[in-house]
């Protein structure tokens, strides 16, 4: 690597977590602030709240504002260059346009990594850690019922329970049917249902077993059953949250599990597993968009280029945001939603760079 190289690239890393670190500090003044009275109740220790809280928030506050702020990073200094005439020296003594892209490229490169790291292994982790806190110090979040369960426990066996109680670990109208390649062959269905945590077996009262054969139907009945299912109480109450807490390999089989017990709740999912991706690839979009707008010194200087950057950046998120609504609530594939703004912007950062001056 030469001279121009670590040049950029320290200005390029340093203007990047510079910014992160000051808006850390006065986000974390506010949220201490919002915070202040729960910690006075319950009184935790300066050690958790620092080192189990504060320091498991930062990964992921760094990772939220990552492209944004990579994006703001190359419009600031490379302004400052342009204006300095900097570029200008730089094109002037014979190094290409594209030969200065390349530490631009290496930067975006290894933030797009650390983002893509983050998201995938650092921040499940530290999200738990998160989790546990707010549990023993913070008020307790509310969970709500669920209710019109369906879901495929087995190849051929489905089940149905129409709501519940994720606190008491009980259910209410529940239905297990099985079928084979002639149709069905058996359902069991009962008034209630309760998971038994030592012995792992499920309590069913008020059941009722029909098992349909060649010979005819036969119905048997009773007050209570205890049997061994393919579900846990976890699988009535999957919590669309719960995605953060699941690294790269851990959402893939969630996903994989999710689909063979046919659930109807798995493009959220979907959304979070593409933009693990996608989002960190964003990172090289927006830089080099953000090159191609300041590196052309104009009257209206870092001002005008910080304008008209922030205003792109904002409609990227805006229109990932658009997307990811369609894929949630209409027809349109996860991937696509995730990556239609990634091909739409890339395309504008080609068309910025072939007239971006040469």
């Amino acid at each position: 690597m030469k001279k121009l190289d670590l040049y950029i690239i320290r200005k390029f890393l340093g203007t990047f977590f510079y910014a992160i670190a000051l808006l850390a500090v006065v986000i974390i003044i506010f949220d201490i602030s919002e915070k202040i009275d729960d910690f006075l109740e319950k009184k935790p220790p300066l050690s958790a709240i620092v080192f189990q809280y504060y320091a498991n928030f930062i990964p992921y506050f760094i990772n939220l504002f990552s492209a944004l702020f990579t994006f703001i990073s190359v419009i600031f200094f490379t302004s400052k260059m342009a204006a300095n005439t900097e570029i200008i020296a730089i094109l002037n003594s014979g190094v290409s346009f594209s030969r200065l892209l390349r530490p631009y490229l290496l930067a975006s490169l290894f933030l797009a990594l650390m983002s893509f790291g983050l998201t995938n292994f650092v921040i499940p982790e530290t999200s738990k850690n998160m989790q546990n806190f707010q549990k023993n110090y913070l008020k307790s979040q509310k969970r709500s019922n669920e209710s019109n369960i369906h879901m495929q426990i087995s190849p051929g066996v489905f089940a149905y329970i129409e709501s519940f109680d994720v606190k008491k670990n009980t259910g209410f109208r529940f239905s297990l049917e099985k079928f084979s390649d002639s149709g069905m062959v058996e359902k069991l269905s009962g008034d209630y249902l309760k998971w038994d945590s030592i012995t792992g077996l499920w309590a069913i009262e008020n059941w009722i077993k029909r098992e349909i054969g060649k010979q005819g139907e036969v119905l048997t009945r009773g007050v209570k059953m205890d049997t061994l299912l393919n579900i846990s109480p976890g699988d009535f109450a999957v919590d669309v949250d719960d995605a953060m807490y699941m690294n790269y390999r851990e959402l893939r089989d969630f996903i994989d599990m999710e689909k063979l017990r046919g659930s109807g709740n798995l493009t959220t999912f979907q959304i979070e597993k593409h933009k693990r991706i996608a989002f960190p690839f964003a990172t090289i979009v927006l830089t080099l968009i953000g090159v191609s707008l300041s590196s052309r010194k104009v009257r209206g200087g870092l001002g005008f280029n910080l304008g008209i950057g922030i205003t792109i950046c904002f409609a990227f998120i805006l229109f990932m945001q658009v997307t990811t609504v369609f894929a949630t609530f209409g027809n349109l594939p996860a991937v696509i939603a995730v990556w239609i703004p990634n091909f739409i912007f890339g395309i504008l950062a080609l068309w910025l760079l072939k007239i971006a001056p040469k």
